[in-house]
């Protein structure tokens, strides 16, 4: 049975079924949850006007209740707590919900969060009105199963909305230089790419559900060659953990080398456009 938060803040789900992030493998978002919201581009602001967004999208009324897997330190749902409605999170990393749990002041009555494998939704079918997803169905392993479970917890009526943020172009331009320096080694793993031939939309279309396409935010995204160099440095994504400490920092040492003759200057500051894309599915 799901506690609510008022009885236990974050409640511990064992599980022994293969897992999107599995419990017994390297989680480097453990690692790095402490600075997790400093080295995105989405920020609690934005993270507001997407939550406006949002509740329009599904015509929220007070009663409205959410379930984000994969919620991490609450960024994109926070909003909504704030705001008084039922939100339950899931998440693989205790030290990722620990962070969400330290923006509250206090209890809210109105949130659970579960430190379980994200793909698996262990709860009675039609339990929530909306079930958000941002930037996670490609990792999870069987990801029909996981959108079988999406359509099952669903209550009549309900929204399915599939979201991701949309990494501004001269930041992936910036990590791409990166990633082409690590792939110059033997020693470096490949990069996990997820599963491949998803397609969500084909799924929800074929069962006759109704979907809708809407970027819920657009905004600007600046940084100084300096300021990217320093998320790197404080290994802040999953690509910075693909080869030993040993070998990765001698590789930030050669590309700031390349940094300094490409853009002339650590303080050179790049700037570009993200975005934040919904897929709204809506229950029969």
């Amino acid at each position: 049975m799901q506690q609510s938060f008022a009885e236990t803040l974050i409640v511990t789900v064992d599980s022994e079924s293969e897992c999107s992030v599995n419990m017994s493998q390297f989680n480097y978002y453990d690692h790095i949850a402490s600075i997790y919201d400093q080295t995105r581009w989405m920020t609690e602001s934005i993270a507001e006007e997407v939550a406006d967004y949002i509740l329009e999208l599904v015509d929220a009324n007070p009663h409205t209740s959410f379930l984000e897997p994969g919620v991490g330190t609450g960024l994109n749902v926070f909003p909504l707590v704030k705001r008084g409605y039922s939100v339950t999170g899931i998440d693989i990393s205790r030290e990722m919900l620990d962070q969400f749990s330290q923006k509250l002041n206090g209890i809210p009555q109105n949130l659970t969060l579960i430190q379980a494998d994200a793909s698996q939704l262990s709860f009675p079918d039609d339990s929530f009105n909306v079930v958000l997803t941002v930037h996670m169905v490609h990792t999870v392993s069987h990801w029909q199963q996981f959108l079988d479970e999406i359509e099952r917890v669903l209550k009549p009526g309900g929204f399915y909305l599939n979201a991701q943020w949309i990494t501004p172009p001269a930041r992936m331009e910036f990590e791409r230089y990166f990633r082409a320096m690590l792939a110059k080694d033997k020693n470096t793993k490949a990069a996990h790419t997820g599963n491949e031939g998803i397609n969500v939309d084909d799924y929800f279309r074929k069962k006759g559900y109704r979907s809708n396409y809407g970027i819920a935010k657009r905004w600007l995204v600046s940084n100084t060659i300096e300021e990217l160099l320093g998320f790197l440095k404080a290994r802040a994504y999953g690509l910075c953990w693909q080869t030993s400490s040993e070998m990765f920092y001698r590789k930030v040492e050669e590309f700031e080398v390349f940094c300094l003759e490409h853009y002339g200057s650590l303080e050179a500051k790049v700037s570009s456009e993200a975005q934040f894309e919904i897929w709204a599915y809506a229950v029969r």
